[in-house]
């Protein structure tokens, strides 16, 4: 297994397929999109499975496919398919908006996808439509039936608490009763610009995951039902850094992600590569590592270098960090 400088293992790579999406949420992109690119400026599908090829030698055995919006790549399916292929590769996971899914489930579980995250930020279309710039609340909920119906394991809701946003976090804490749905509350991150679009977010909207937890319980309690206890047993093997709850006798559980108040950093275990072709050993960090001109030029060895170095130059921490150049579309959500 490849170990950083610092002994983390690192074992999971995310890589964007592509910089577009179907919406244009305020927090991710600006309303009028990114800037047109050349399909040659960014990573064709030989180059990604040649890349994991040689990070399966460091130990990669995850891979989460980001974007953008994945499922807005053409054939991505395809992609998937590759992947789980490659000897080493536990499994391959899917980062999406929902909106899609209804449409691409069946083939991307016959592809061998495993498991899906689907980003839903609040339970109220008008506010749905104002987040997201141009997509419906239903078409999200749709993707959210889709992948519990093709039989994705988990599901996972992603939900960005924004504190100016008025989200009711306990309707999406209730959700995880009768179906097993896995939500992911994630403190909201400044990443990129994060006033784009008139939105005005700023720190101030960050709500630490202890007070989202208390409010959680206190909805629950004002309709009679018990406060989130401890998922440990049950809960879903992750990936990541969600420390997991559960209302009791619930079929799914309640996370919380705490990127700002409780910085989990000394155990990352992942690297990021951009659609363009970056190697970014940090989502808060602005370093990156040149990967496309090495993948269509260089040899494997020149490649597994430039993975090495990624991988040894992972920062200790984001302490201190209050925003990146790039945009969470641009790196990879």
């Amino acid at each position: 297994m490849a170990r950083d400088a610092l002994g983390r293992t690192i074992d999971y790579l995310r890589i964007s397929v592509t910089e577009r999406c179907n919406f244009r949420c305020v927090y991710c992109m600006p309303e009028e999109g990114l800037p047109w690119r050349a399909h040659s400026e960014m990573l064709d599908y030989g180059d990604i499975e040649r890349l994991v090829r040689i990070a399966t030698q460091f130990g990669i055995r995850r891979i989460r496919l980001t974007g953008g919006e994945p499922l807005a790549r053409r054939s991505i399916e395809d992609l998937v398919a590759r992947l789980v292929k490659i000897d080493g590769i536990e499994a391959v996971a899917l980062t999406t908006n929902g909106a899609l899914l209804p449409a691409k489930a069946q083939a991307l579980k016959d592809a061998g996808l495993s498991r899906v995250n689907i980003s839903l930020d609040t339970l109220d279309p008008v506010k749905f439509a104002q987040v997201t710039r141009r997509g419906r609340l239903e078409d999200t909920l749709a993707g959210i039936d889709a992948a519990l119906s093709y039989g994705f394991d988990p599901v996972k809701v992603n939900c960005v608490a924004v504190k100016s946003l008025d989200q009711d976090f306990t309707a999406f804490a209730k959700m995880t009763i009768d179906r097993p749905l896995h939500i992911r509350f994630i403190e909201f991150m400044p990443i990129g610009d994060t006033g784009c679009g008139g939105t005005n977010w700023t720190s101030a909207d960050i709500i630490p995951s202890i007070q989202l937890m208390e409010q959680i319980n206190a909805g629950l309690a004002a309709e009679g039902i018990p406060e989130l206890v401890s998922a440990k047993n049950g809960s879903p093997v992750t990936w990541g850094p969600a420390t997991s709850f559960r209302i009791p006798g619930a079929q799914g559980t309640v996370g919380f992600i705490t990127p700002m108040s409780n910085h989990f950093c000394g155990a990352c275990n992942r690297v990021r590569v951009t659609a363009d072709g970056k190697l970014r050993p940090c989502l808060f960090s602005d370093r990156e590592y040149e990967a496309l001109d090495v993948l269509r030029n260089g040899t494997d060895e020149d490649v597994a270098r430039i993975l090495e170095t990624a991988i040894r130059t992972k920062p200790a921490d984001h302490v201190g960090i209050t925003g990146t150049e790039r945009g969470m579309s641009q790196i990879g959500g």
